[in-house]
């Protein structure tokens, strides 16, 4: 028997979530004030909250010094590219492993989540030679190749998890009016599964918009998305708080913007075949 929310616990329950989601948000908010602050009052002890002097300085000096709208192009490019070649393979495979499954479908699922779990300095070296014998290095196509397939198997076993909360009978009902496997999958399963193929990108977007390791690794300058451009201003001189905020806030503010506005399918997503 569900117990009865009382008005003392909803409100109670509403200023705990109040306080843990401004705690999390907490760090965001620091460093998007900290951008507007100079360099001496972003070191300052102890220090100011709201009552600074605040300026647009640190926001000119960073588009001065680097091209801003290149590296949010390369990342747009690189993290998109990579999200939709990823749906696209991931699709059918998570198709032919929720309806049609073999004894081996649990071990490669398994195999596929293992592969997440080495940590990526691991292979740099070879992937490295590999991209420098190919001329893949700092070239769009070369990172959005490496981002795929790191981020393949969580697309795969998030779509698998999907598409088996999906009624079998339905497909069935598709193939018995004719319906052909690349019409089942087109005009049956994608439509059904909208939700989960929302947060699915949406998730894989901020994985690949976020990735740090390999672009900072395999990127110079042509290719170089936001978080090379986040990296220029840690420097052997030192750190510039104030303009590696400004420059970090530039970076966040499209993924937050899209984050904000795709919130409800994102939620709608991961709680897909919660409630039976």
């Amino acid at each position: 028997m569900a117990r009865k929310s009382t008005k003392q616990r909803v409100v109670v329950s509403t200023i705990g979530a109040w306080f843990f989601g401004f705690l999390i948000f907490f760090p965001i908010l620091w460093m998007v004030l900290a951008s507007f602050k100079t360099e001496l009052e972003a070191f300052a002890i102890p220090p100011s909250f709201l009552f600074f002097h605040w300026t647009t300085e640190n926001y000119a000096t960073v588009q001065e010094r680097s091209d801003y709208l290149l590296h949010a192009m390369n990342s747009i490019i690189i993290a998109g590219g990579s999200t939709l070649i990823a749906l696209l393979i991931a699709i059918p495979a998570a198709w032919s492993m929720a309806f049609s499954p073999t004894k081996r479908t649990k071990d490669l699922l398994l195999w596929m989540l293992s592969t997440k779990m080495m940590p990526p300095v691991g292979v740099l070296v070879p992937i490295y030679l590999i991209y420098k014998t190919f001329g893949l290095l700092d070239s769009r196509i070369g990172l959005v190749f490496i981002l795929c397939l790191g981020n393949l198997p969580i697309v795969i076993w998030m779509l698998f998890t999907y598409f088996k909360e999906i009624p079998r009978d339905i497909l069935e009902a598709a193939r018995m009016d004719g319906a052909t496997i690349g019409r089942e999958l087109v005009y049956v399963l994608t439509p059904m599964a909208i939700p989960g193929l929302a947060s699915t990108l949406l998730l894989n977007l901020i994985l690949a918009w976020n990735e740090a390791f390999w672009t900072l690794n395999l990127s110079t300058s042509n290719a170089a998305p936001l978080t090379t451009f986040i990296a220029s201003y840690s420097s052997p001189e030192g750190l510039f708080w104030a303009k590696l905020s400004a420059a970090s806030t530039l970076a966040i503010a499209p993924i937050l913007v899209l984050g904000w506005f795709s919130q409800k399918q994102l939620v709608r997503g991961l709680t897909f075949g919660a409630v039976k």
